[in-house]
């Protein structure tokens, strides 16, 4: 499966050969000291799996069904008339679908995919960055891309990549993608990133998104074993991201598509988990003009609020136990 994808999940290993986890993790190991693959948090890649990049065949038929409850989680962040951009990816693809559903839309993209899955949606306005097209992740990658996105605000970003960690933020592993999320990032008050635990602690060439600037992370339950994952959460919660866990028990505030406000459930498959954010910096706009803070806040707490800090790091600590 590794050889066929360029990267598996333990996950997805543990279901095709019908065992646990924990005995994929062990096999795993021994693969590796063997050197037949290189294993990462979560999963194994094919060695020199580092600067590697898979396609979209292999990525498609990744942690799916982590990505569709994701997807599913994320789309509940955004609102009736937004304007938002949707960097590529497939994750964002799977976002895409859902957010055909929201009246009024407008979605900046540089995403072939992206574009598609809204083609047909007759209430969703989609606006195509120039550039030039990759077809490995059919997407559009340039001077022509980033040119296109300049003087551009809108509210939020929804960007994946092939890493994420809290030293670095998120990475990917081709330049030119990480340039374009970079003016992606640019154009938005706030920046959410897409990333299954698999991603959590990985670490690629090039930086698209610092720490610093990312808003919130929507991510899944990390495996009962999977240290490094938990481990990575709470170093990103404890630099004020914000963590929404999809398929985890809690508290939701609106649900996906409809731009709800507290006190609508959301969802059994795509229950959130919010970290409140503790930086009042975080929800401005690039450049210091005020921006509106993310509507994830729990239980109408400002940001930095009194007793906030301990429960942020509660909240994770219970996640890591998980």
């Amino acid at each position: 499966m590794v050889r066929a994808n360029g990267a598996v999940s333990l996950r997805e290993l543990a279901r095709v050969v019908q065992t646990s986890e924990v005995t994929v993790r062990r096999d795993v190991r021994a693969l590796e000291a063997e050197g037949l693959l290189d294993r990462r948090h979560g999963g194994a890649v094919l060695p020199g799996g580092f600067t590697r990049e898979s396609g979209f065949p292999q990525k498609s038929h990744l942690a799916t069904a982590e990505k569709t409850a994701i997807a599913d989680l994320a789309a509940s962040f955004v609102e009736e008339g937004e304007a938002i951009v949707v960097g590529a990816g497939t994750t964002t693809q799977e976002l895409a679908r859902r957010l055909a559903r929201v009246p009024g839309l407008t979605v900046v993209t540089n995403s072939l995919l992206v574009a598609q899955a809204l083609a047909h949606a007759n209430r969703v306005e989609v606006v195509m960055t120039g550039g030039t097209l990759r077809g490995s992740n059919y997407a559009l990658v340039g001077s022509g891309a980033e040119q296109s996105l300049h003087g551009l605000r809108v509210s939020k970003a929804f960007l994946s990549g092939s890493g994420l960690t809290a030293e670095r933020g998120l990475s990917t592993s081709n330049m030119l993608s990480a340039s374009v999320d970079r003016a992606l990032v640019q154009a938005a008050a706030e920046v959410v990133v897409l990333a299954d635990h698999t991603k959590l602690g990985s670490d690629t060439m090039f930086q698209t998104v610092p720490t610093d600037v990312i808003t919130r992370l929507v991510t899944d339950e990390p495996p009962v074993h999977d240290d490094r994952a938990g481990t990575e959460l709470q170093a990103l919660a404890d630099q004020g991201v914000q963590i929404a866990v999809a398929g985890s028990p809690g508290s939701g505030k609106g649900s996906p598509g409809n731009g709800a406000q507290g006190g609508d459930q959301v969802p059994a498959r795509g229950q959130r988990r919010d970290v409140p954010l503790p930086n009042p910096r975080r929800g401005q706009l690039p450049g210091g003009a005020a921006g509106h803070p993310l509507r994830g806040t729990m239980l109408g707490e400002q940001p930095g609020g009194p007793g906030e800090r301990e429960r942020e790091r509660a909240r994770v600590a219970d996640l890591r136990r998980r």
